[in-house]
C-alpha cells in the first residue's frame, strides 16, 4: 500500500439557505488518496459531487459552510490553517482545482499568457516575465499543446482547446492533488479523449502526484481511475476498483446507476437500461436509515430506520443493511 497524499475524515459541510435553512451537501464523508493513484467520484445530479470538491480546496464561502471533519494534504490539515496561509502555501502548489464548466473560467479579454503570469507573480515573484513565457512554452509543448495557444484569447479556441488550456494552467504549479470537476462534460468524443490523454500525460510525466477525476458519467472512469467512489444524498455509499463498480457493482444504488446509462464496455452486452425510480431526499432533512430506501426495490423495514453502517467485502466498502450474499442473490434473480 502506497502513501496517502490525501486524507479525509468525516467531513461534513452544508449550505445556508436565506431561510436559515441547512442543505447537508456532504454529510460525513471519509476516505483516502494513495499517492500516485487516480480517485472518480460519480454519482447523479445532486449529490454532493462538486460541493465535495470545493470542500477539498477549503472553499468555503457563503452560503458553502465548514461543520466538522478533517482534510489533511501531505500530512497538512487545511481547515486548521488561516485564509492567507491556505491561498499561499496549499493551493495551487499542493492541491489545486479544475472548475465545473472551466471551458467559461477564462477571462475573455486576457491573452492566455496573462494567468500564467499571474499565477507565477503571487507563487513565484521571483521570475522574470520571459522566465515565465519560457517555462509555460515547455509545458504546453511537453502537453503537445502548441505555444501559439498563450498569445491567444480564450474566444480563440475551441471548447477542447479552452479545457486542455485550463487544465495545463491548473497544473502549472505541480500540484501534489489534482481535482477534476466534469472536466469531459459537453466535449464531444475526440475532445473527452484528447483531455483524458491529457489527464494520464500528467500523472505519467509526473506534474502532478494524484488525480481526483468527478463525473457523473460511471463508466467513463473505468478508463481513467484506479478507484471510484459513489455518493448518494451526501454520503458514499459505495467505494471499489473500477474493474468492481463497473462490471460487479453491491450497493442497489451503483446497481441502478450502472442500470441506468448505456455501457459500451466490453462484457456488458446483456446490460439492461432502465431508470431509477422516484428521486433523492431533501437533505434539508435527511431521513433516517438509508438514504436510498425510498428508491430501492428491495428496501426492508429496517432499512427506513435506524443507522447504516459501513460493510467491507473483496477489498472494497458499501452502505446496506445486507450481505453480498443477499444481494448478489437479489441481482441474480433479476437478470433471469
Amino acid at each position: 500500500m502506497g502513501k496517502n497524499i490525501l486524507e479525509v475524515k468525516e467531513l461534513k459541510t452544508y449550505y445556508r439557505t436565506r431561510l436559515q435553512e441547512n442543505v447537508y451537501a456532504v454529510d460525513g464523508v471519509s476516505f483516502n488518496l494513495e499517492e500516485g493513484k487516480t480517485l472518480g467520484i460519480a454519482g447523479e445530479s445532486g449529490c454532493g459531487k462538486s460541493t465535495l470538491a470545493l470542500s477539498l480546496m477549503g472553499f468555503y464561502f457563503p452560503p458553502l459552510h465548514f461543520k466538522s471533519g478533517s482534510i489533511s494534504v501531505g500530512g497538512t490539515d487545511i481547515m486548521k490553517l488561516g485564509k492567507e496561509q491556505l491561498r499561499s502555501q496549499i493551493l495551487g502548489r499542493e492541491i489545486a482545482y479544475i472548475p465545473q464548466a472551466a471551458m467559461n473560467a477564462l477571462n475573455p479579454t486576457l491573452k492566455i499568457i496573462r494567468f500564467i503570469e499571474d499565477i507565477m507573480r503571487e507563487h513565484r515573484p521571483e521570475l522574470s516575465k520571459q522566465q515565465v513565457w519560457q517555462m509555460a512554452s515547455e509545458r504546453f509543448e511537453t502537453l503537445n499543446l502548441s505555444p501559439k495557444v498563450l498569445n491567444s484569447y480564450p474566444n480563440e479556441l475551441s471548447g477542447g482547446m479552452k479545457q486542455r488550456t485550463v487544465i495545463a494552467i491548473s497544473s502549472i504549479l505541480n500540484p501534489k492533488v489534482l481535482i477534476a470537476d466534469e472536466p469531459t462534460s459537453a466535449l464531444d468524443v475526440t475532445s473527452q479523449k484528447a483531455v483524458i490523454k491529457l489527464m494520464k500525460s500528467l500523472l505519467q510525466k509526473g506534474f502532478i502526484k494524484s488525480l481526483i477525476f468527478i463525473t457523473h458519467e460511471l463508466p467513463l472512469l473505468y478508463h481513467v481511475t484506479d478507484d471510484i467512489v459513489v455518493m448518494y444524498a451526501g454520503e458514499i455509499v459505495e467505494r471499489g476498483t473500477a474493474q468492481q463498480m463497473i462490471f460487479d457493482p453491491l450497493h442497489p444504488y451503483t446497481k441502478k446507476l450502472m442500470g441506468s446509462i448505456i455501457v459500451p464496455e466490453e462484457g456488458m452486452k446483456g446490460h439492461k437500461l432502465a431508470a431509477i425510480p422516484g428521486a433523492p431526499p431533501n437533505l434539508k432533512k435527511v431521513p433516517d436509515g438509508c438514504r436510498f430506501a425510498e428508491r430501492c426495490v428491495h428496501a426492508k423495514d429496517e432499512c427506513r430506520s435506524g443507522k447504516v453502517d459501513n460493510r467491507q467485502a473483496d477489498g472494497r466498502i458499501y452502505r446496506c443493511h445486507f450481505d453480498t450474499v443477499t444481494l448478489k442473490e437479489w441481482y441474480e434473480h433479476e437478470q433471469q
